[in-house]
């Protein structure tokens, strides 16, 4: 399945080569220190079910997305988004989620999970603000002690789950900007760093402090039966509600 739109190709990757390609992709984006996903590996995936899937210009790569199936068929996990450096600000990030919720509906997928850095505003407002997602499991340091871009923090992660059939979702991918998510009462906020990459590099005591504040703020939210179905990309503020 290809999508086509000004010179811009979303479609599953093809063959040996453009899978190691997308093994050294990962590296670029991540930094060498981080191990990417082994091409063997996903193309073994691929054939038996998962999404390997990449934004090609001219014949490269821009961006690159990979999902597996899990034990239930209606769902499945997606593993990477990546978007090279010199390619963000176009929309790539959002135009492969929607390839592949189309490519998941066609093959009776209606749920898709994810895990991301709630730190990360840009993340946060792709996947819960743009995409509709919402967010009920925190889990603490997921990954242990990372490399690359993520080092020197834990590896706090939330866990997305994106409804590909929900009213909500179903607007958005019709290009609606914003949806209220229906039923709900807003109830309270947690902000997050505007730029986590900054802190990071400025004041690392700090970075630390502000992911063991999210994370004391997210979890009791979660224990009392709150989740997340908003972001507010100006505010940097997630919106946390209960029925």
């Amino acid at each position: 399945m290809n999508m086509v739109s000004t010179g811009l190709v979303l479609r599953e990757l093809n063959g040996v080569a453009e899978h190691k390609h997308a093994e050294w992709f990962q590296k670029e984006v991540w930094g060498k220190d981080d191990p990417p996903d082994n091409s063997d590996l996903m193309l073994a995936i691929q054939h038996e079910g998962g999404l390997v899937a990449g934004a090609f210009k001219d014949g490269r790569m821009l961006g690159f997305l990979f999902g597996f199936p899990t034990g239930q068929p209606h769902i499945q996990h997606s593993h990477r988004l990546a978007v090279h450096p010199d390619s963000r600000g176009m929309g790539l990030g959002l135009k492969l989620k929607w390839f592949q919720r189309d490519w998941c509906l066609k093959r009776g997928v209606t749920l898709v999970r994810w895990t991301f850095d709630p730190l990360r505003r840009v993340n946060a407002g792709l996947n819960i603000a743009r995409l509709g997602g919402s967010a009920r499991t925190y889990y603490e340091d997921y990954y242990g002690e990372m490399v690359g871009i993520n080092a020197g923090i834990p590896s706090d992660r939330l866990l997305v789950d994106w409804t590909l059939t929900s009213p909500r979702v179903e607007a958005l991918a019709k290009g609606w900007k914003t949806v209220a998510p229906a039923g709900a009462a807003v109830s309270l906020t947690v902000e997050i760093p505007k730029d986590l990459d900054g802190l990071l590099a400025s004041d690392l005591d700090a970075a630390i402090a502000e992911r063991h504040r999210v994370r004391e703020e997210m979890t009791s939210a979660f224990a009392k039966g709150y989740k997340v179905d908003g972001f507010d990309i100006e505010t940097c503020r997630y919106r946390l509600t209960r029925s």
